[in-house]
């Protein structure tokens, strides 16, 4: 923006007035330049008072985590959980068992979980270095599969000496040691291994140690990985950094919380990045990537879509001890190349409610658009577009969208 000249009757200013052949200036003369020039610059400032910026430091729209298990607090137990940053060691395990003796190989296995690799790469924007070694022999569990009980609800101790024995009769073949987590893998024939749940380090258990070597965090894989693909492996491991499950453990919909989005809800979801605030909760998103507004206020933002390097990610406002309510731009780019709706998209985060109970929920802006094959959630749909705007009465939370283009979204948004 242009500003006033010291002295309005200077030559600079009758040239930025219009009045460039002058050669004498009266005081009439000069006070006339002096208003051309205000009328010149009036239209600059635009009507109305200039609304500042209310933004707070991002630290303040941080929530706890009260449930101490995973959640979606900011406080992440790295002693409990494992610290997503950096490379990752996993040593992958092929278990098979009296009733349920492997029938091939473990290199068929091990490629079709092998991708886990990159997709962690792309997931966390390099963060991660997921580097899987197999250990390839079929070690020989000393009970049937049957006898583990997996099914939902599988108890930490039941798992536990599965994995202990898996470890033990690899001990053999590999220092452990040397790992940072365990991925344990069954013949296709072991149908009573049904899924794959992760395992998580718990203080409350005695320690789980395996030739002198503690054991805290693996994925004990199952059944269902033949449904999911590799992106289980970054659903369990991310359950390892201490993210929560995002879909209901209890609905018969069981993915209409979040539909498609983010790999912790359906794991084969036409846009699975990892939510923004999930991002930012494990640390691959920095706080100067989150706008932040924790009191009445307002502010314009430019939102980057979050499967690329860069920008601001997210806008979110805090709306209590634990809730806020989180806008993020999504494009069809990387793993989101089957997105259903460019836009943004908007959804409430509440750290209390726990794991399977919709830690996080999208709010759609068209929750009448017919579903499809591919997109079969309601939400899949919601993402709000220029011209539309998010309104939550009871929080005081207004979003309104005012531009897009390729890469971004253009956002303003409000508190009272």
């Amino acid at each position: 923006m242009r500003t006033l000249p010291r002295r309005f009757g200077s030559r600079r200013a009758l040239r930025l007035a219009g009045l460039t052949r002058v050669t004498r200036v009266t005081r009439v003369t000069r006070l006339a330049c002096a208003i051309a020039l205000v009328s010149t610059l009036v239209p600059l400032l635009g009507a109305g008072p200039v609304q500042a910026d209310k933004r707070a430091p991002s630290t303040q729209c941080a929530l706890p985590n009260p449930s101490g298990w995973t959640g979606e607090g900011e406080t992440t137990d790295y002693h409990q959980f494992e610290r997503p940053q950096g490379t990752k060691k996993a040593a992958m395990l092929f278990v098979d068992f009296p009733d349920a003796p492997a029938m091939d190989s473990t290199d068929a296995y091990y490629k079709f979980l092998a991708p886990a690799h990159d997709l962690m790469t792309q997931f966390s924007a390099g963060a991660v270095d997921l580097s899987i070694t197999p250990v390839r022999h079929w070690l020989h569990m000393p009970q049937d599969s049957a006898s583990y009980d997996f099914e939902r609800g599988i108890s930490w101790p039941q798992q536990a000496l599965y994995v202990k024995q898996a470890g033990e009769l690899a001990a053999q073949y590999v220092d452990l040691s040397k790992f940072d987590l365990i991925y344990i893998v069954p013949p296709k024939n072991a149908t009573a291994i049904t899924f794959s749940p992760a395992y998580v380090f718990d203080p409350k258990q005695p320690n789980l140690i395996v030739h002198g070597k503690e054991v805290k965090w693996g994925v004990t894989l199952g059944q269902d990985m033949y449904v999911w693909g590799p992106k289980v492996l970054v659903h369990e491991t991310s359950h390892t950094f201490g993210l929560p499950d995002l879909y209901s453990f209890t609905d018969s919909d069981v993915h209409h919380w979040v539909g498609g989005f983010d790999v912790m809800g359906n794991i084969i979801g036409d846009a699975p990045h990892h939510f923004g605030w999930e991002d930012w909760k494990i640390g691959w998103l920095a706080n100067s990537q989150v706008a932040c507004l924790d009191a009445p206020g307002t502010f314009a933002v430019r939102l980057k879509q979050v499967e690329s390097l860069g920008g601001t990610k997210i806008a979110v406002v805090r709306t209590g001890q634990t809730t806020a309510v989180v806008a993020e731009s999504r494009r069809p780019y990387g793993v989101d190349k089957g997105l259903c709706k460019s836009g943004v998209v908007i959804y409430k985060v509440n750290s209390a409610t726990i794991s399977g109970s919709g830690p996080i929920r999208v709010q759609n802006s068209s929750p009448h658009t017919p579903t499809t094959t591919a997109c079969n959630e309601a939400v899949d749909w919601g993402a709000y577009e220029p011209g539309q705007t998010f309104h939550d009465t009871a929080a005081g939370v207004t979003i309104t969208v005012n531009s897009a283009s390729t890469t971004s979204d253009v956002v303003t948004v409000t508190k009272t």
